[in-house]
């Protein structure tokens, strides 16, 4: 056996994924080798150092925005970039892996602990079904932000208040009920911070604002104001917000913000007209100054100026 072979498999042997015969070779060989045994060696105390430190768990918050960024990314990339490069180009990253055996540990190590981490939050909570075939998940099965890829699909039956929300972990599921479901919301929610398709963000945050009274729906909706990087989702959401602006000061703050810091014109003027009826609030009153003074849109500051006037002076 040549130790170019031992060498090319010991990080196969210290994960426990080589076949057991070749395994009974390698120890074979590693116990008559010594340049080989000091390569086992240092490759099980990285392991073991590895092991030792675990990354923290990364905020819901930092996770939508870094996938909304990518899917932007991604969407605007030019062909020819380092992406392309990377994605249609296998050989060179074979010829790389083949002579930087520290690359090939690296990749290796990565991809299993990563496979291991989403396949423990995928079933660690719930039965195992057939890998690879759709499935119907009960109303008691509701998914972690965590195990979720992607939502592939929001559909309303006609005529009812019934939804169907097909959403991806290892397969495509789907899960049925009504808009008071937990189960149906809690997709919902993750479909308007996360997902990586726009007419499934619009759809959520659609079905979202029949409940917009519930608390943790209102902060989904600013989320999506805020963030979507898509101007018809924040628009949806923020005529779904309207009715909150006089009661609500969260509300109110996050659409003085789309008002003044939005790029699209149309979420601006809407932000306008709803923070109409609280004109005569200080903060909105000195966001309305602000904008009478030197908003770049004409229409804007024309509209600015005229809400101004009819507020009683200030003694």
């Amino acid at each position: 056996m040549k130790c170019e072979w031992v060498r090319e498999n010991i990080v196969l042997l210290v994960y426990g994924e080589l076949a057991d015969d070749a395994r009974h070779e390698l120890e074979q060989h590693v116990a008559r080798c010594a340049d080989c045994a000091a390569e086992l060696k240092a490759e099980q105390e990285f392991h073991a150092l590895l092991a030792q430190d675990r990354a923290a768990e990364p905020s819901p918050n930092l996770v939508a925005a870094s996938r909304m960024r990518l899917q932007e990314g991604l969407e605007t990339a030019k062909q020819g970039s380092v992406w392309n490069r990377v994605a249609f180009d296998p050989a060179n990253w074979l010829r790389q892996v083949r002579f930087s055996p520290a690359l090939a540990s690296a990749i290796l190590i990565l991809g299993f602990a990563g496979g291991v981490t989403a396949t423990y939050k995928l079933y660690g909570s719930r039965p195992i079904t057939t890998a690879g075939v759709a499935s119907t998940a009960s109303s008691s099965s509701i998914p972690t932000e965590a195990s979720i890829t992607g939502i592939s699909s929001i559909v309303q039956q006609p005529g009812t208040d019934q939804i169907s929300i097909k959403y991806n972990t290892v397969s495509t599921q789907e899960a049925q009920g009504s808009l008071n479901d937990q189960q149906i919301q809690q997709l919902l929610l993750y479909a308007a911070r996360n997902n990586y398709n726009t007419g499934v963000r619009f759809d959520s945050v659609d079905l979202l604002a029949q409940r917009s009274g519930d608390m943790q729906v209102r902060e989904a909706l600013i989320y999506a104001l805020q963030n979507d990087t898509n101007p018809g989702v924040r628009l949806k959401s923020l005529s779904a917000l309207g009715n909150y602006v006089k009661n609500d000061t969260n509300v109110r703050d996050a659409v003085l913000r789309a008002l003044v810091n939005d790029t699209n014109s149309g979420v601006r003027i809407e932000a306008l007209r709803l923070i109409e009826p609280v004109k005569a609030d200080g903060s909105v009153r000195g966001v309305l100054m602000a904008l009478a003074a030197k908003d770049q849109s004409t229409y804007i500051k024309s509209q600015a100026r005229t809400m101004l006037a009819q507020l009683p002076e200030i003694d």
